[in-house]
């Protein structure tokens, strides 16, 4: 069932990071870093929002929503859209994107 597989993802990453039980947004801004592959730092407000949205297509490209269309010179990752997610509730779409990251973390 997902629900354990993502309270098992999320207790994971939590003893991991030693940070308390992460959300999604949490795990975005996580995958956001990691698909970046830059050294650690400090982030400034644009770069996290930005570190999200990467995470957010990176997630969705297995879906067929995002094609990656490669790295600017500072490194950064860029996407497309290639469909419209379809319109969903909050609560559908959270499912969704809690589906997208536990595939991803079964895939990396």
């Amino acid at each position: 069932m997902a629900n354990k597989r993502w309270r098992d993802l999320t207790t994971t990453l939590s003893k991991r990071f030693d940070a308390g039980t992460l959300d999604l947004n949490s795990i975005l801004f996580l995958i956001g870093i990691q698909e970046l592959g830059q050294h650690a730092r400090e982030f400034k407000k644009d770069e996290k929002v930005a570190l999200m949205h990467i995470a957010i297509c990176v997630v969705l490209l297995p879906f067929g929503y995002y094609k990656e269309l490669g790295r600017d010179a500072d490194g950064w990752p860029h996407f497309e859209r290639v469909k419209e997610l379809p319109p969903l509730a909050g609560e559908e779409q959270e499912r969704l994107m809690k589906e997208a990251v536990l595939a991803y973390f079964e895939a990396h």
